[in-house]
């Protein structure tokens, strides 16, 4: 019996660039999972900048590349190559008008590139991460759960029903926010709850428009601030592999004794960092309205963080798995019939553009990501009909651009909306917006892949999804689309011409259309 070799450890970190602080953890992933080996935290003031100026100091900024620098001598100690290192950044820097300047300075000084991080990548690490432990728990998991993290600048809210996403939520909630709101309006320490709880409840009412009525619900609680609450009431941290119980009870006494305290008094008390102490009542005094919001009489805490989902998609790769892919889909789906799109259509020409992308692998060269968007562009192809089926192309652009789609980046949104664009009519060209904006090999992958949504458009020409299978073959410098068990394709032929001239000029193959292929390799009956 061979026994195939083991996969190689790999030593890995991830910097977050965080609102108060700037974390670096470095960590060994195989096949046995994730091994820490360090954690490194200094703190900073990118929050107090970006939250009250709108930008980032030159002083701050000074002081963050002071970090990294340190920072990459430890990645040196560890012989840490580029690809093994992700630095990400969070709300303060995505948010500061100065954020290029910032990520600028950084690389000139360090030679490290800093990316500010997307909140649907913060979402899909999110769900990555605690979907597991909800499945483990039948109970939990056919339940409404709502998962929740309230960090310095902002509340992530990713809610899941029977383990599928419902919604996703993304609030100017954060600690360091309120916090700084009462230092700008010199609230009185007496008055500081009854000012936090107003201004709580006012950013928290998009959220009550998600929470379903009737039905079982949870609230899984991940961030720094709710598992000091957990280790100082239960005398315990979360597991990696389990959720912690926290009743309300004991969460809202432990409430009333912080926000009666100094910063300076709960870093004595607690023994936990000026930054920790800063953020710490408003973040649970917020968990604790969300709670009282859903009516559950617990917090589930996690130890679920973004650094830990980082490493562990470094060692796994950052694919998407099946289920990841579901989800896509699912939300995909919402949108398209928020629309009105015919679905049967629209169904069929995604399921064609998934064979015509798979057919076409040795022409394309794009990564099995790239099935998923150009699935997706052909779902949401006719989005733009609910304004106006006149430049259609262009409002199903406009209306995917400003969607939220579970589990996609602006990056991966705009490649969908630009998809879309260029699904019939004008090729792309350099003056079109978005597009100009695109460096070279974005603009060869939108080119690729709007021109199988084109093709596939094309094939349910009658819209009567006769067209279930097909084949291609390369003969020459001809790409041959043979269809099998269809005997006329007239009515394909005449809609083909603009996907031809498209394909032609991208890939530099003739393409022609047939019914079926023949014996030998002669010249195809029908040619477009």
């Amino acid at each position: 019996m061979n026994i195939p070799p083991a996969t190689p450890s790999r030593t890995v970190a991830v910097i977050d660039v965080g609102t108060t602080s700037i974390r670096m953890q470095i960590a060994e992933v195989g096949q046995h999972g994730v091994r820490t080996l360090e954690l490194l935290s200094q703190a900073v003031n990118l929050g107090h900048d970006a939250f009250s100026s709108g930008e980032i100091s030159r002083h701050t900024i000074e002081a963050c590349v002071a970090v990294l620098k340190d920072y990459r001598e430890k990645m040196q100690e560890y012989q840490l190559r580029p690809e093994d290192v992700r630095i990400v950044a969070t709300s303060a820097v995505r948010e500061a008008t100065n954020r290029l300047a910032f990520i600028d300075r950084v690389f000139v000084a360090t030679g490290l590139s800093v990316e500010p991080i997307d909140v649907a990548e913060v979402h899909r690490v999110t769900y990555r991460s605690i979907q597991p432990l909800l499945r483990a728990q039948p109970s939990l998991f056919k339940s409404v759960s709502a998962i929740v993290e309230v960090s310095g600048g902002s509340t992530e809210v990713l809610m899941l029903d029977q383990g599928n996403v419902a919604s996703t939520q993304a609030l100017r909630l954060g600690a360091l926010r309120l916090r700084q709101m009462l230092q700008s309006f010199q609230v009185s320490h007496s008055r500081i709850r009854q000012v936090l709880e107003a201004e709580i409840q006012s950013l928290l009412e998009p959220l009550v428009e998600q929470i379903p009525e009737g039905r079982d619900r949870n609230l899984v609680t991940v961030g720094g601030d709710v598992r000091i609450a957990a280790r100082e009431l239960l005398g315990q941290s979360p597991r990696d592999d389990s959720l912690l119980e926290l009743p309300m009870t004991l969460l809202a006494g432990f409430v009333d004794k912080i926000l009666g305290y100094t910063e300076e008094e709960l870093v004595h008390e607690l023994q936990i960092t000026f930054a920790e102490a800063e953020t710490l009542g408003p973040a649970l005094l917020a968990y604790q309205r969300i709670a009282e919001l859903l009516g559950v009489d617990r917090l589930l805490v996690s130890a679920a963080n973004l650094r830990d989902g980082l490493i562990r998609e470094m060692g796994e790769g950052r694919h998407w798995t099946d289920d990841f892919h579901r989800q896509i889909i699912r939300s995909t789906w919402e949108i398209a019939r928020k629309y009105h799109v015919d679905e049967d259509h629209a169904r069929h020409v995604a399921d064609l553009s998934r064979l015509l992308f798979r057919e076409l692998l040795p022409e394309h060269q794009l990564d099995v990501r790239y099935e998923t968007i150009l699935y997706v562009a052909a779902l949401l192809h006719e989005v733009g009909g609910f304004i106006n089926p006149s430049s259609i192309h262009k409002h199903s652009m406009y209306i995917i651009l400003n969607s939220e789609l579970f589990g996609l980046t602006v990056d991966e949104v705009q490649l969908v909306g630009l998809i879309t664009r260029y699904h019939r009519r004008a090729l792309p060209k350099p003056n079109h917006p978005i597009y100009s904006t695109l460096d070279r090999d974005r603009r060869v992958t939108v080119s690729k892949l709007a021109v199988l949504l084109r093709i596939a458009i094309a094939l349910d020409a009658s819209r009567s999804q006769r067209i279930r299978k097909i084949e291609c073959h390369r003969v020459r410098n001809r790409l041959i689309i043979s269809v099998p068990n269809v005997d006329d394709v007239s009515v394909e032929q005449l809609a083909m011409p603009s996907a031809r001239s498209f394909f032609e000029s991208v890939f530099g193959l003739q393409l022609l259309l047939r019914t079926q292929v023949r014996a030998t390799a002669s010249e195809p009956s029908s040619q477009l």
